[in-house]
């Protein structure tokens, strides 16, 4: 469905990394943690294609949703820009998010941009009674966003490439470090990172690609994947999440 959004705030969280948080009716459509928007920059013919967000937060209560990107293409700076009382024109809510399972205990990865659906995701299992564990992975401090949000929904490790803050490495040098059973995991980040998760985690889990898109419903074909089977699906419609093992990476 296609909305204009008024901007209620945004502001800089951590290096090129900004939070806006929209207000409008077609926040009572979002339901599923994992789903995107697909934004409009400007109603001029500069920007033709949309840009897919990932929704981080949703406040049904207030009609307010929230986005997270990264401000490093001429595109995402002009959205950057736009401050409270500006209108923004998105599709939303797009694709198929996270399945929310009951278990004891789940270990949520994030890396990089792929952290803040997270967020609402641990949300939502929390309020399920789903003990949650969190791992975000950056490349530097500079980086670091949202630790303190999901320290407030369960235990939070943070880990950076360049070892500037955490533990120093990838997301999966924290992980060797904890020594407790997790019945499943979530994931969204680099494809990289996926790939390793899916190869190393023995229990079942979910994750999320991050990728290019044009329509982001399904149209244009510019976001397809190989399935373990050999077929073909659209990361836009029939993902952007999928379970481990469901797809080639």
């Amino acid at each position: 469905m296609k909305n204009l959004m008024t901007v209620v705030d945004q502001k800089c969280i951590a290096d090129k990394i900004h939070e806006m948080v929209l207000e409008g009716d077609i926040t009572s459509s979002m339901k599923t943690p994992g789903q995107f928007v697909h934004v409009r920059i400007n109603d001029t013919t500069e920007h033709v294609l949309r840009r897919p967000i990932s929704i981080a937060d949703i406040d049904h209560e207030h009609s307010r949703f929230t986005v997270i990107y990264r401000a490093e293409g001429e595109g995402t700076r002009k959205l950057s820009k736009l401050g409270s009382g500006d209108t923004v024109d998105i599709l939303s809510p797009l694709g198929n998010g996270y399945p929310l399972e009951q278990n004891d205990h789940v270990l949520i990865v994030g890396g990089g941009i792929g952290v803040p659906p997270l967020y609402e995701l641990s949300k939502q299992l929390n309020r399920m009674g789903v003990k949650t564990t969190h791992i975000l992975g950056f490349n530097s401090k500079k980086d670091v966003f949202y630790e303190e949000k999901f320290k407030a929904l369960g235990e939070t490790h943070v880990a950076t490439a360049d070892g500037s803050y955490g533990t120093e490495g990838f997301v999966t040098d924290a992980i060797s470090a904890l020594d407790q059973h997790f019945d499943c995991f979530y994931a969204c980040g680099p494809k990289v990172m996926l790939k390793v998760l899916s190869e190393t985690m023995e229990m079942d889990g979910y994750i999320s690609l991050e990728e290019r898109m044009g329509c982001g419903f399904g149209v244009c074909y510019a976001c397809v994947c190989e399935t373990a089977e050999g077929d073909w699906i659209k990361l836009c419609t029939e993902g952007p999440v999928f379970r481990k093992g469901e797809i080639v990476l």
